[in-house]
This record gives C-alpha cells, sequence and structure tokens, in this order.
C-alpha cells in the first residue's frame, strides 16, 4: 500500500507542477499503438523531467534528467524550455545477419530544445517512443558556450514505481562475468557481497550498484528493462540505486583522474532505453536497441559470414591442456627468448597434430572453422602485472606451423579463426594491430577471437570506460579494413553496435560456459541472459558440452555442468548467436553421434523468430526459420525446476508436412543425477500439431523441422 501511496502522489505532483504554472507546458508522445506515454516537462527549478506509462500503467514515475560538468555550473538545472518538435518515422531495414530477416524501425518523436540563458548554452534531449519502449540522449549542439567539456556524473534517473523483482548482476567497471541474482530491489544491498565472486579484473563500484542491461517484473504484471544503445565515445552506464526511494540513477565507469567522459561539441550520449510490455516474450522480441544505433557503415558486406566452429579451447580451460609451450620461463620480456631451445611441457594444446585433428573434425561435419588458442609465442607470462611487450600476434610456437596448418585446412574447406589474446595490454595490441590483421589476411584468415584478460595497461583505465569504448571500436573499424569478423571477449557489453558494424559478429561480456567446471553457472543462468546480456547483441556463450561430469578432468576440485545435454543443445537455438561454438572435445562428440547431429544441423542464421514461451529467470522456448529455407528449429529450456512445455506448430506452412526430429530429456533424466540421458524421436507433423515436452531439472529439448520428402519421410509415422 505505501508504494501505491507514493506511486500517486508523484504523478498527482506532476500534474499539480503543470497545472499551477510551476512547470513549463507539458510535452508528450504516444508510440504508434498506443500503449506507451511519455510525458516531460521543466521544473520550477529549470531541471528536465519525464515519465513513462504503459496502458495507464506507471512504468517510471517523474525522473530527473541532466549532467554535472567539471569545474562548471553543470547542465542540470536552471533550463526552460524553447522549442519542441515532435515527428514520426517508419522504416524496414535489412541486417547483414541476425534473428529475422527484416526489421521494422517504426517511432514517434519529441525533440526539446532547452536552454541556460546565463550560460549561453544549449542542448537537445531526444526521446523516441516505439510500440516496445522509449529510447532517449542528451544532445550537444554547436555553439559558442558549449564547446569542450568533461562530464563528472551524469544523473540520468529512473524512477521505479515499487519493490520490484530484479535479475542483477553487480555493477562493476571491470567485468560481467557474475552469476544472476533474483531479488527484491530493496534487497540488493544485503545480497552483493555473495554476489560477487572473484575476477582476473573487477571495480564493483557501490553495494546497490548493477548492470545493464536489467531485467524487471511488477507485481501488477509488467516486464520492465534499462539498458543503453549505441554506446560510442563516451563511458559505459551502469545503474546505482537508492534503496530507500527506489531510484536508479546513471553510473558512469570513471578514467584514471575520475572523469566520466571527454565531449567536444557537436556530440551526443548514447541512447537510454526503458523497454516495457506485459507479456515477456515481447521483450525478447524487441529490436529497439539495435533500431536505435546508425545503419550498416559498410557498403560490401559480402565478406561477413556468420560462422559454426569448433577449436583447442575446451581442453585448457579444464586443465587438460595449457596455453604455454614450456614451463620453464616464469616471466620473460617478448621476442628475448629462442623456444626452439627451450624444453616443450608436453602439455601445449596447439600443436600441428592437436589442430589437424580438429581440422579433419570439422571437414568431416561441417563446421566452418577452427579457433586455436595458445598458437603464439608469450604465453608464459600472459598474466603478469607488466605485459607491455607480451605478444606480437604473428610469431607461432615451434610446434605449430601457420602455413601447413592453413594450408591443410583450406584442403579440407575449413578455415582456421584466428586468437588475439591482449593480456589488456591495449597499447601493445594496437602497437601490432595492423600488422596482426595483415597476417591474417595474407594466411587465409577472415576472424579473430580477441581477448582482455587481467587490468587494462594504460593502468587506471577501465575495461568499460570511454578510452577502451573508443579502442573496441577502433579495432572493430580497422578489422573491416582487412575484411576481417571480430569475436571479442571480455569487452564492454554490447549495444546494439553489430547494426552498424556487422562484422562485430559476437561477444562474450558475461558469464560463459568456461565457468562450469569450477565455480559453476546457476541452472536458471541461460533463462536469463536473453532478457538481460542478449538485449544488447549476440553471445558467444560456447555451449555444447556432452562431458556433463567433466569427466576427464584430471584433478579433484572440478564441477559439473549445471544442465542436462538435451538442454546444451537447445542452447543453440534460446541463445542467439551467428558465432556458434561446439565447445566440447571432438572424443565427447563421437561418442554421441545421435544427439550431435542437432548441432550439425541447426542454423546460425535466420529470417523468423518466434518466442513461444517466457518467463525471465525460469523458462524459454523459441522457434526460428534457417535463412532461405522451410526448415525451422525450436529450442526450450528451464530453470532448477522440472516443466512440461506446451505449443502448437502454428508457426509451420499450412498444408506442408514436416520430418520432426525431437531431442529431449529422457524420463529420469535429472542435472545432477543422470544428466546425459536423453531421447530422440521422429514423426511427421504440420502446423496444427500439438507439442508437450518434459523437461528434466535444468533440462531442455531441441526440435528440428524439416520439410518432407519422400526420401526423409521413409519409416517415418505421424506423430501422435
Amino acid at each position: 500500500m505505501r508504494n501505491m501511496h507514493d506511486v500517486t502522489v508523484k504523478w498527482i505532483f506532476f500534474l499539480l507542477l503543470v497545472m499551477a504554472g510551476k512547470a513549463a507546458m507539458a510535452e508528450g508522445i504516444t508510440s504508434p499503438d498506443g500503449n506507451l506515454r511519455l510525458d516531460f516537462v521543466v521544473n520550477s527549478s529549470g531541471e528536465p523531467v519525464y515519465r513513462l506509462s504503459y496502458k495507464n500503467k506507471a512504468v517510471v514515475n517523474p525522473s530527473k534528467l541532466g549532467l554535472e560538468l567539471q569545474d562548471d555550473p553543470g547542465l542540470m538545472d536552471g533550463f526552460t524550455l524553447v522549442e519542441a518538435k515532435t515527428s514520426t518515422f517508419d522504416e524496414t531495414w535489412k541486417p547483414v545477419w541476425g534473428e529475422v530477416a527484416q526489421i521494422r524501425n517504426h517511432y514517434n518523436e519529441l525533440a526539446v530544445r532547452l536552454e541556460q540563458k546565463e550560460q549561453d548554452r544549449h542542448i537537445v534531449i531526444r526521446f523516441r517512443l516505439y510500440d516496445d519502449g522509449l529510447g532517449f540522449r542528451y544532445e550537444f549542439p554547436l555553439q559558442r558556450g558549449l564547446h569542450c567539456f568533461t562530464v563528472k556524473e551524469e544523473h540520468t534517473q529512473f524512477a521505479m514505481t515499487g519493490d520490484h523483482t530484479a535479475f542483477w548482476i553487480p555493477g562493476d567497471y571491470d567485468t560481467q562475468e557474475y552469476d544472476y541474482t533474483e531479488s527484491r530491489l530493496s534487497e540488493i544491498r544485503g545480497l552483493m557481497d555473495k554476489a560477487v565472486t572473484v575476477n582476473a579484473s573487477q571495480f564493483v563500484f557501490s553495494p546497490t550498484g548493477v548492470q545493464t542491461s536489467l531485467q524487471m517484473r511488477t507485481d501488477d504484471g509488467l516486464y520492465i528493462n534499462l539498458h543503453e544503445a549505441a554506446l560510442v565515445d563516451y563511458s559505459c552506464m551502469h545503474l546505482n540505486l537508492d534503496d530507500k526511494k527506489l531510484v536508479f540513477e546513471s553510473w558512469l565507469t570513471p578514467d584514471v583522474l575520475g572523469n566520466k567522459a571527454y565531449m567536444q561539441a557537436p556530440c551526443k550520449t548514447p541512447w537510454r532505453t526503458v523497454m516495457v510490455s506485459d507479456d515477456a516474450r515481447d521483450i525478447l522480441a524487441s529490436k529497439l536497441t539495435l533500431n536505435l544505433n546508425d545503419p550498416c557503415a559498410y557498403e560490401d558486406v559480402s565478406w561477413i559470414k556468420p560462422v559454426k566452429y569448433v577449436g583447442v579451447w575446451w581442453e585448457m580451460i579444464t586443465g587438460q591442456k595449457s596455453w604455454s609451450y614450456t614451463d620453464e620461463l616464469i616471466a620473460m620480456r617478448f621476442g628475448e627468448n629462442d623456444y626452439t631451445k627451450i624444453k616443450p611441457n608436453g602439455r601445449h594444446g596447439a600443436t600441428n597434430e592437436r589442430v589437424r585433428r580438429y581440422i579433419d573434425f570439422a571437414a568431416e561435419h561441417g563446421f566452418d572453422q577452427v579457433l586455436v588458442e595458445g598458437w603464439n609465442e608469450g604465453w608464459e607470462s600472459w598474466g603478469g602485472s607488466s605485459r607491455d611487450f607480451v605478444f606480437d600476434f604473428v610469431t607461432a610456437y615451434p610446434d605449430f606451423d601457420v602455413k601447413m596448418l592453413n594450408a591443410y585446412a583450406h584442403s579440407r574447406g575449413v578455415r582456421l579463426m584466428m586468437h588475439h589474446e591482449s593480456s589488456a595490454s591495449v597499447r601493445n595490441y594496437e602497437r601490432h594491430l595492423d600488422k596482426a590483421y595483415q597476417f591474417m589476411a595474407d594466411n587465409g584468415y577472415n576472424s579473430v577471437k580477441s581477448g582482455y584478460v587481467g587490468d587494462i595497461i594504460p593502468r587506471g583505465e577501465h575495461h568499460c570506460g570511454q578510452w577502451m569504448n573508443n579502442h573496441y571500436l577502433y579495432a572493430i573499424q580497422k578489422a573491416a579494413e582487412y575484411k576481417i569478423c571480430v569475436n571479442a571477449h571480455e569487452a564492454v557489453r554490447p549495444t546494439g553496435l553489430c547494426r552498424t558494424y556487422p562484422n562485430l559478429i559476437g561477444n562474450e561480456s558475461a558469464r560463459g560456459t568456461e565457468f562450469e567446471p569450477y565455480d559453476g553457472n546457476k541452472p536458471f543462468h541461460t533463462t536469463v541472459l536473453p532478457f538481460t546480456r542478449l538485449i544488447g547483441g549476440p553471445m558467444d556463450y560456447t555451449p555444447g558440452i556432452f562431458d556433463i561430469y567433466l569427466n576427464f578432468m584430471n584433478h579433484d576440485n572440478h564441477g559439473q555442468i549445471h544442465s542436462t545435454l538435451a538442454k546444451q543443445l537447445a542452447l543453440y537455438v534460446t541463445l542467439y548467436s551467428p558465432l556458434q561454438m561446439a565447445a566440447d572435445l571432438p572424443e565427447n562428440y563421437e561418442s554421441h553421434l545421435d544427439a550431435f547431429q542437432f548441432i550439425k544441423d541447426v542454423a546460425v542464421d535466420w529470417d523468423e523468430s518466434k518466442y513461444l514461451e517466457a518467463e525471465p529467470g525460469d523458462y524459454i522456448t523459441v522457434a526460428r526459420k534457417a535463412k532461405g529455407t522451410e526448415n525451422w528449429f525450436v529450442g526450450g529450456i528451464t530453470d532448477e525446476h522440472a516443466r512440461t512445455s506446451a505449443f502448437v506448430l502454428d508457426f509451420l506452412e499450412p498444408g506442408r508436412q514436416y520430418v520432426a526430429t525431437l531431442y529431449a530429456d529422457a524420463e529420469d533424466a535429472d542435472f545432477e543425477k543422470n544428466a546425459t540421458a536423453y531421447r530422440i524421436r521422429k514423426g511427421i507433423v504440420t502446423n496444427k500439431s500439438k507439442m508437450n515436452v518434459k523437461l528434466a531439472r535444468s533440462g531442455g529439448f531441441a526440435l528440428s523441422l524439416t520439410e518432407a520428402t519422400p526420401e526423409n519421410m521413409k519409416g517415418v509415422k505421424k506423430w501422435k
């Protein structure tokens, strides 16, 4: 009752300000479908204030906007509203790759020009209201009164209407690799210490600070998501909660001096976004983040291709193999040692023999590329505190023959995928970037997995600060000059820039499969990621682990994958990415080739996507139509609770028959006790067929639907 009373008071106060003449005339717009409404005023102190409602329900209570500047009165108050322009925009555009073949970009816009007369300067706040949410940003036109300025703090508020349930990770300047916590907003402070786990580089800034994309659920049935879009030349935004008033405020990542952003007009901030719906599936289907980014920057995109790959990686993550070539070098400066005269450790993973094994496996099963980590000199000291000259990204270890392996891969119709671990020594990486990309082009590599493990050099900078965000974009733009696609790990979380720069084909920027052998990921983790991390762009989650209990690991302190084998298959559909890895060892797939068939068959680029069932933290069921075909794939996952997924195949073409192949948990499957138990079933279905699939605890299912032909229908009966 207290929360409802507070909401009513705040909304009445907002209206009274206008009616009593204490604020400038209110401006507002509605979404194209009329469900969302945005209102804006400048209050009696000259502070910009906005509010947002959905179907006459408050979503964001009256919230202030503004920026605090360094050594300056700031852009917080003293404003007058001098102009308000409204407009409508409607277009349809085609992504280079994606969940759908085309995207509608339809919004109503309000642009308010605010003036500080005493300082002789003005700003524009631009609001865009879509059917699925709101985007707004600050714009700074060219003017005499505001030229070069430093942002000390951004004070954008998001006043919540109640003590919502939130799915959150700790606010951190350097990492997103945390497991999610589900709690009330008021409980975040008490749970923060437990939520913070160890990482190679981290900086938690507040006991109530959380990261975007933040997913919330209200008691009256609304789903609200807070994030940002088009993060360019600015610091990443986190959210800091006033847990007494239940008001979030933007919290930018600082540089070594504590400043948040350096600006030069004309310029603008990223968009701040609020997605809202009374159906959780709408959040997953939203393209608001992409729509708020600029169109593709490249005329020729023919070289940008979705990729399904395998690689020399999992054996290092699990400790079976090592990235380094020798154990004799504890620390070194790059180029000072002749590796041909140093004793190998016998555990190096990136050997000619092992890589050929992966090339053969990829060729046999139709995979595009083979990632190889630990191929280049320098891994013996990559994790040190002073590593300015650790890698040159072109010099291979003695047991890795670049030219021979590339020639062998190409002879088998496969490419190698480059790996650039910068060890967060960014100056060193930029020093070698052109040479490294040219090396890739000369040897037939067209994609790179880059990494930024550790504290950033220059020292004092953070992974999510303005300086590093500019570096990530520089690396992407530079890669495009060499027609190279980038999959950046340990980088800032995505904000839809893949629309503008589609060679940004993937990111990590969250807690992926690599944590499973040790700390583990909660069973509900992958039911949250599509509502949070994936709102900004695809993730290289590295699914597909079949050795659930990690039996090959040779030490006692390892954990297990918190998933059934069938759920690992489902992740290829529920966690969208144009870059999908079959992350386990070839040997583990070869012992389950019947289940591995789904990973071979499933697409990585789509014409349509239908979200059939969804509840954050509980379950997700998704159907996707493969690009340029009539084939559909469905994936369903659940949290630590078993459930039955029920849906109709009404997305299929009417009048056609399809061969359905279901990969599901066995009757006695359980992620802790019997994780590798699965069943495979086939049958003929139509768009009227009903599916009921039982999912074990932390289980899942994967379903392939192929248009029926005389050949594939042989011996297959009607689905019952």
